[in-house]
């Protein structure tokens, strides 16, 4: 159930909302919003359950990282056993670790058509232009597989305008950033845009042992460049190029589940990640265009931790200490060729078909070391998993007469992989898979539209890498997954375009499920403490997903979205006895409500109360969270080249815990199953301040 601060904020909303016609001297409507896919279309008019965070949004509320954006989308959990969220859940389907199987997550994450999928630390919000959040099994509308959904992050693309925005922020917990953006036309063909961005901060950690307020500090860095080149009517290249290091501590847990740690090696948490994507668009005939894109990426990443997360001290007389350290190597390239039927060529097909061809290469060398009275221990491999990858997909809808439409969408895709570490094992696997959708939409007036949908996904077999030399060949493999997708959904707009309410219904049925497990192999060394993927024999995900809008007046806008989940486990692995239980990290409820009035034409004011409900904590054991509710203020001016705003986040400093744990780390109690959490962020304060720059035909002269 909701909170009473929940309670009081909507009445506080609805005293506002009745106030604010005052303000009002002009009709006001919602933002268009337009979504990327393989055909960019109007949210409104896809048949399939989409959440957009315009640059508006993301404004408001990410000041730093799409981490904060992920409580305003309904049925959208994240794991926090890293600095940073890489994992994803959507719909309760998703991984929680990078020991969980080899790289094909269920969620997918493209920035800027490069692949980053189970990487999505790196997704710093600066100048980002919008995020899609796509539900439900994909594989048609973008050239990427995903089995749960896909997260998509567009950063703001290079125009002929000239821009140069200068962007800072200071707050409590020590965290302070600065950001600068420039762009504008070079020549009349070619346009850039670079960022550079720099943000840091304690991380929310006092280290007793230590006496420091740093261990699980944060220092991330991230720089861009974009070009769009026009040479001509017919072709448009846009290149996106990134570069982002996160050297990130990693201090998070404590034996008390509390915000003081007693560590005496603090572990890192750090990714450095290149990338490049080049998209080439081609109208070659009236009929259609050709679209090619090309990626690269690389990611470095260290992850280590103090395994008994304490010092000699600390467990004094019993001489226990453990760490350990994995690194990974990642590599991806990528290559994409669609066809896309032309808008308005007065067809009643709008199709796209395409091929996309993609390897992964990744290492990780895992070393772990201890003593435990005087019995000293240490252990070293490495693992190395290699993936091919060659699909063909094609989406078509048919316009049936003025109110009817029909779409069919298929996708095959052919995988091998290999396999094989320094402890003797070796593995080869081919795999095909199919999948696809049909859905067909109905549009009784303009700005309303239900729909109905059937899609089948599926995700690939594999191999679990990062785990400890102990682990037995059977721990390795796991089958891949298929799920059936039912869905009927409604988008509506009432009231000229100042409401706007869309809501999605679903059923998935999932065929040899994927169930992420952990096991500790050696009840005295904490190192072993494992996760890896097994199959189930299925499982049910349904619910429901809301996202209501409304503009009472041009000064105020008002928003809710909530999703309700039901999961289920209808058949587990062996030795398992959670037969019938909810699946892991996925909240029966969530939700976000909140709005932004303008005070004046400068002064605004928003506030957002989002919650989740319990959930699961694994698929290996029954240890659960608590229901928790957060509210985030945040108060401003804004003019046309300045503006300046206080926030505050968490405001009633609630604890929640955003990752538990359930295994044996304390020798005074014999290594006894205890139920550890790591907490997510404490109340923060903070001032942010933007200069824009402007009035000038071009910074380079032209």
């Amino acid at each position: 159930p909701m909170t009473i601060y929940t309670h009081l904020f909507l009445a506080l909303l609805a005293t506002v909302a009745t106030s604010s016609s005052a303000l009002a001297d002009t009709e006001s409507t919602l933002e268009e919003i337009v979504v990327s896919g393989l055909r960019p279309a109007p949210v409104d008019d896809a048949a399939a359950s989409i959440a957009v965070l315009n640059e508006q949004v993301i404004r408001d509320v990410a000041n730093t990282h799409f981490e904060e954006l992920t409580y305003q989308v309904p049925n959208l959990n994240w794991a926090g056993g890293v600095s940073r969220p890489r994992y994803f859940q959507i719909r309760g389907i998703g991984e929680r670790s990078q020991y969980e199987g080899a790289p094909d997550p269920s969620v997918g994450f493209i920035i800027d058509d490069m692949d980053f999928s189970a990487m999505g630390g790196i997704a710093t919000m600066f100048d980002t232009r919008q995020v899609e959040v796509l539900r439900g099994p994909q594989g048609t509308r973008y050239g990427a597989n995903a089995l749960a959904g896909l997260i998509y992050v567009k950063y703001k693309d290079p125009t002929s305008a000239p821009e140069f925005d200068v962007s800072a922020s200071v707050g409590s917990d020590a965290s302070r950033s600065l950001g600068a953006v420039a762009g504008g036309s070079v020549t009349e063909t070619l346009a850039l845009r670079a960022v550079v961005h720099s943000q840091v901060a304690d991380g929310f950690r006092d280290n007793a042992f230590l006496q420091r307020s740093d261990t699980n500090g944060r220092d991330e860095f991230s720089a861009r460049i974009k070009a769009r080149f026009v040479p001509n009517d017919t072709w448009q290249l846009d290149l996106s190029t990134l570069h982002v290091n996160l050297d990130n501590g990693y201090d998070a847990f404590a034996v008390d589940n509390t915000l003081t740690t007693q560590s005496d090696r603090p572990g890192r948490d750090s990714q450095r990640t290149t990338g490049m994507s080049l998209k080439a668009t081609g109208n070659i005939s009236d009929a259609f265009s050709l679209v090619s894109i090309s990626s690269a990426t690389r990611s470095d990443v260290v992850f280590s931790f103090d395994a008994d997360w304490g010092n000699a001290a600390f467990w004094d007389p019993v001489v226990y200490d453990f760490f350990s350290v994995t690194q990974r190597d990642r590599q991806n390239l990528g290559q994409e060729f669609r066809l896309v039927s032309s808008p308005g060529s007065g067809s009643r097909l709008s199709w796209v078909t395409g091929m996309s061809a993609s390897q992964l290469r990744e290492s990780n060398d895992t070393t772990d070391d201890g003593n435990y009275e005087g019995d000293t221990f240490i252990a070293r491999i490495t693992r190395e998993y290699k993936a091919w990858s060659l699909a063909v997909f094609g989406d078509v809808d048919v316009t049936l007469n003025q109110h009817w439409s029909l779409g069919v969408g298929a996708r095959a895709e052919r995988r091998d992989a290999e396999y094989f570490d320094t402890a003797g094992d070796l593995f080869d696997a081919d795999e095909s898979n199919v999948g696809g959708q049909l859905s067909v939409r109905y549009t009784p007036t303009a700005g309303r539209t239900l729909y109905a949908k059937v899609a089948r996904g599926y995700k690939a077999g594999g191999f679990n890498l990062g785990l400890p030399a102990q682990a037995d060949t059977e721990t390795l493999l796991y089958d891949g997954e298929y799920l059936w997708n039912y869905e009927i959904g409604a988008s509506m707009s009432w009231l000229d375009d100042r409401l706007q309410f869309d809501a999605t219904a679903f059923r998935m049925q999932r065929n040899d499920q994927q169930v992420q497990s952990s096991r500790q192999l050696d009840p005295n060394n904490p190192a072993t403490f494992v996760f890896f993927t097994d199959n189930a024999g299925k499982g049910s995900n349904s619910g429901v997903e809301f996202e209501v809008e409304y503009a009472p007046s041009p000064s105020l806008n008002l928003y809710a979205n909530i999703g309700f989940l039901r999961t289920k486990i209808e058949g587990v692995a062996a030795g398992s006895l959670l037969a019938g239980r909810d699946q892991a990290h996925a909240p029966r409820y969530s939700y976000a409500l909140g709005g932004r009035l303008d005070v004046s034409p400068h002064w605004f004011v928003r506030a957002d109360v989002t919650g989740k409900d319990s959930f699961y904590f694994s698929d290996s054991h029954d240890q659960q969270s608590r229901a928790y509710s957060l509210v985030n203020l945040r108060a401003g001016y804004d003019t046309d080249s300045w503006s300046v705003a206080a926030w505050v986040k968490n405001l009633f400093d609630e604890e929640y815990a955003v990752r538990g744990f359930f295994f044996g780390n304390e020798p005074a109690r014999d290594f006894a199953a205890t139920l550890y959490t790591r907490q997510g962020d404490p109340r923060q304060v903070g001032v942010s301040f933007t200069y824009r720059f402007s009035n000038q035909d071009s910074w380079w002269g032209n």
